[in-house]
């Protein structure tokens, strides 16, 4: 047999993700040397506390604090960085990179907020940069955009791609539990962090639409011209009512292009029909449908978060870039766009079907009042709905389903609607998303 090339790589950060690699390689180090004829070695381990890792088994000789070692040292030919963050993860990307050293990376904020500019380095220098584990955890998105599908214009994506706000809203609908409860079950289960809230405001999903959207149109499209919305002004009626018509609410991630090759890009809970894949996904699962316009409709499943999961995209990318260095190739940078589209899409410019919720006072004339403004607004009511009145809910929900209309003219509708005197709490806005025929 022949003799088996070993890779050195630097890891940095030790967190959860980090010691999932580091132990995940432990038990399949020797697997993935057999499958991709090349043994990956870590020779050097970046961390900020020495002596808890030390206590958790992690040999001393390996660890450093000074992420610079990692860069420093000529044996290791390939940086993995999980330090997370947007500056000192900056620093590192960007040192390595000059230092003509393969990276691979999980930070989606990373990617979201200076991609463009670590990208257009690593084409500049000719190093490779690896991002598979930054969107969805453990399913190969990014490896099944740019490389399955390479033959294919991407005419639409739309994703769950954060496990934490789908346990919410899973167990909002389906047992009942109100926001807080079920964030605080998330927390309990480890679903959610102390602070919640990149999860919870659609952040974590806005990074990683911002790096499907550069993967699908070779656009970087900047946080602030991405629409992002959160769940925690979600209420179980809300849920519930969905339900009643035949749809589940999701945090959906939407990614697609219009006619005039202006890209959208939102992160929204939206009503998605239950005839849909995507409103089956539940808990802390995650989803994304791609359709090319040669291979149609694709769907991927799995899990989207957790330590095992996204290790396993880490060292995925880690044996791509091993491989890149073992036999030279010297042209793989991860990936390369295929084309500079139009600019991005404003979200008020956006169409699509919506619901309304309104609390308002339950007397004579609230609805005519209600149905006065949108027709002000061009906008048509396809259904409404008043349960039954609680004496002491002071006051009546009304919830309505409302024919399509641009985003823009939909929140002019809803800002006036929120300023009659009749409405006693911030209405709720939730689009209700259609999808491709053939995704039914």
């Amino acid at each position: 047999m022949p003799s088996i090339p070993t890779v050195h790589f630097g890891l940095a950060g030790l967190g959860n993700v980090g010691m999932g690699v580091y132990k995940n390689l432990l038990r399949n180090g020797d697997l993935v040397a057999s499958r991709s004829g090349v043994r990956l070695d870590v020779r050097k381990i970046a961390i900020r506390n020495r002596d808890k890792h030390v206590a958790a088994g992690v040999p001393a000789a390996l660890l450093t604090t000074d992420w610079r070692d990692l860069v420093n040292d000529p044996d290791i030919s390939v940086i993995v960085e999980l330090i997370g963050g947007t500056t000192d993860a900056y620093d590192l990307v960007k040192s390595a990179i000059l230092a003509r050293k393969a990276v691979v990376t999980g930070n989606k904020a990373l990617l979201a907020e200076r991609g463009i500019e670590l990208v257009a380095l690593a084409e500049r220098e000719n190093v490779p940069l690896y991002f598979e584990a930054a969107v969805a955890g453990g399913i190969p998105i990014i490896k099944a955009v740019r490389e399955a599908l390479i033959g294919n214009n991407i005419e639409a994506i739309y994703g769950i791609i954060n496990g934490t706000t789908n346990f919410i809203l899973t167990r909002m609908s389906d047992d009942g539990l109100s926001y807080d409860d079920a964030l605080a079950e998330a927390q309990q289960l480890g679903f959610a962090e102390a602070d919640p809230y990149l999860d919870v405001s659609g952040w974590d999903a806005g990074h990683k639409a911002i790096i499907l959207a550069w993967l699908s149109y070779g656009q970087w499209v900047s946080p602030d011209q991405v629409h992002v919305e959160g769940i925690s002004h979600l209420t179980r009626s809300d849920l519930a009512f969905a339900r009643s018509m035949g749809y589940a609410v999701k945090l959906l991630a939407v990614v697609r292009l219009d006619a005039s090759k202006n890209i959208e890009v939102r992160v929204q809970p939206s009503l998605v029909p239950r005839s849909s894949i995507l409103a089956s996904i539940n808990g802390v699962m995650n989803a994304v449908a791609v359709y090319g316009d040669i291979v149609g409709e694709t769907l991927f499943y799995g899990s989207g978060a957790g330590q095992d999961a996204t290790s396993s995209s880490v060292i995925s990318d880690l044996v791509d870039a091993a491989d890149n260095l073992i036999n030279e190739a010297g042209t793989n940078n991860g990936f390369v766009p295929h084309g500079q589209y139009g600019a991005s899409l404003p979200v008020a410019d956006t169409i699509s079907s919506y619901y309304l919720r309104l609390h308002v006072d339950d007397r004579p004339g609230v609805i005519a009042a209600i149905a006065s403004l949108l027709a002000d607004h061009s906008i048509g009511i396809l259904s409404m709905n008043q349960p039954e009145v609680d004496a002491s809910a002071n006051g009546a929900d009304l919830m309505l389903m409302l024919h399509k209309a641009s985003y823009g003219s939909m929140l002019a509708a809803r800002n006036a609607i929120a300023a009659l005197d009749c409405v006693r709490q911030p209405p709720v806005l939730l689009r209700v998303e259609k999808f491709p025929a053939r995704h039914a």
